[in-house]
């Protein structure tokens, strides 16, 4: 007998339906399995059999053969084995093909029946063709987001074979969480003071998403501003929401209690963190790695001058086109990297350079550590801040700064400029809608000209701080050209840092 059971599996962040097939015929007692499945997909037949009989249920003592359709896809991971336990019942006559008719099913069986959690649970969802879906309890809330009213959620085999065979009921439909998810607690900005270069930097890089480097010695705040940068960023759109939902659940990390992200995620790596852990992939599933976990959100490197050449290098392709292509021998995707990169760093090895001559790098050791950030990473960074140690009495008696509370009403309505104009951000604008909707004033364009004679800027570079000015406008509520004043404090915000990064007093 001949049964068939919708299922899915991820590939990269994209969910792929399966079609589970299980064909039972007379013969010696063995089970097959064919549809290129990975090792934790072959180990299904000792899940399933052990999960069957420890349900009171019987493994048929047949000939069994599994197909997993299409076969020319690569399937990975144990989420196909509540839909092959729910097919063996039904070869085996245990359940009938009317009592799964239109049921989908995903999720990892323990030995003793329970279902269990599988990563990706998002994208699989959307993806499995059928009526309603079954799952596991713990992520009930994170296939609803994707298919409202089809969801149902079991414990354990054995409930759902009493329910399916009429001894029990089916479990309620999903509905929506009654708690939605308030995002995590963010530091505030009003903690951080006498830094008004810094700060005013920090809201325009929030404003326009654009991204920011600062290069300061220890302790003068760096790390403390960049903690604070998600606080000021507005709730993320549908689209944006389900995206990151999306890569998080197939990156293994923890989605919210109502299922769905959204709040920009903001990232940490440590600076150890090798390429294949920044971009993506690996020997055996590809999993998206740092520059995807921070889609939509904040990507913070600190310490940036310590991370690996090549980890910075491979930063490039992302940053300009908001996307990272993974290629293996056996599949080829694509994930997203549309973020924010703030990047933090000391002057020198040492952190004590240019501050009272108290560098102790050696001129090599300062040469080796200008060399990490590149002139085209560099150039890649909108905003360049040189910060210095603040005030001692401001921090102790200095008056209260803006809060995050008043500050990210302005980046929100900012934001809000960029998507009447049809773009995500100013920081993304394209040369034409940089023309119609930023168009130079003659003072503008004169500070303009004389930036470029001094060959300070690349054409990336003024492209960049035309987005700059832009947002610093819209800022100010000037919606018109962008004068010389918006242009004067872009240029302002995009520090020369090669006379900063690598540059010791000895």
């Amino acid at each position: 007998m001949l049964a068939t059971i919708p299922s899915g599996v991820v590939e990269g962040v994209d969910g792929v339906a399966v079609t589970v097939e299980v064909h039972q015929s007379s013969g010696l007692p063995s089970y097959a399995l064919a549809g290129l499945p990975d090792a934790a997909c072959r180990e299904s037949r000792d899940r399933v059999r052990a999960a069957i009989l420890c349900s009171g249920l019987k493994w048929p003592p047949a000939r069994l053969t599994v197909n997993l359709a299409p076969s020319a896809i690569r399937k990975q991971g144990a989420g196909l084995d509540l839909a092959i336990a729910l097919g063996v019942l039904v070869a085996s006559k245990q359940l009938t093909p009317e009592q799964v008719k239109g049921l989908g099913a995903s999720g990892e069986l323990g030995l003793d029946g329970s279902v269990r959690h599988v990563p990706g649970l998002v994208s699989i969802a959307g993806a499995v063709q059928c009526d309603e879906l079954i799952v596991p309890l713990s992520g009930a809330q994170e296939a609803h987001c994707v298919r409202p009213g089809t969801v149902r959620a079991v414990a354990n085999l054995r409930e759902l074979y009493e329910a399916l065979a009429g001894f029990g009921v089916l479990p309620p439909l999903v509905q929506t969480s009654e708690a939605p998810d308030l995002g995590p607690l963010l530091p505030d900005l009003a903690d951080v003071r006498d830094q008004p270069m810094a700060r005013m930097a920090l809201e325009v890089a929030a404003a326009g998403g654009h991204h920011l480097l600062m290069v300061g010695p220890p302790g003068a705040g760096k790390t403390m501003l960049a903690k604070r940068m998600a606080g000021l960023l507005p709730p993320l759109t549908a689209a944006d929401a389900l995206m990151v939902t999306r890569v998080h659940s197939v990156a293994g990390l923890i989605v919210p209690s109502d299922g769905l992200v959204r709040h920009p995620p903001f990232r940490a790596p440590h600076h150890g963190a090798s390429a294949v852990a920044m971009i993506g992939g690996g020997s055996g599933s590809i999993r998206p790695g740092e520059v995807s976990t921070s889609h939509a959100g904040v990507l913070f490197l600190d310490e940036v001058g310590e991370f690996p050449v090549a980890v910075l290098e491979a930063l490039r392709q992302p940053l300009e086109e908001g996307v990272v292509r993974v290629s293996r021998a056996h599949s080829s995707v694509t994930l997203p990297a549309r973020f924010q990169l703030v990047g933090a760093m000391n002057p020198c090895p040492c952190g004590q350079g240019g501050e009272d001559g108290q560098c102790r790098c050696s001129d090599a050791a300062r040469a080796r550590y200008a060399r990490r950030l590149s002139a085209p990473l560099l150039d890649r960074f909108d905003l360049r801040i040189d910060i210095r140690a603040p005030d001692p009495m401001v921090l102790l008696d200095g008056p209260p700064e803006e809060s995050t509370a008043e500050v990210a009403p302005r980046v929100a309505r900012v934001r809000q400029l960029a998507a009447e104009r049809g773009v995500e951000s100013n920081a993304v604008m394209t040369a034409e809608q940089l023309d119609e909707f930023a168009p130079l004033a003659p003072s503008g364009r004169r500070a303009l000209e004389q930036s470029l004679r001094k060959r300070s800027l690349t054409g990336r570079g003024l492209k960049r701080i035309r987005c700059v000015a832009r947002t610093i406008a819209d800022l100010e509520d000037e919606r018109r050209q962008v004068d010389d004043r918006a242009i004067v404090k872009a240029l302002s915000l995009r520090a020369n840092l090669g006379s900063v990064i690598g540059q010791g007093t000895r």
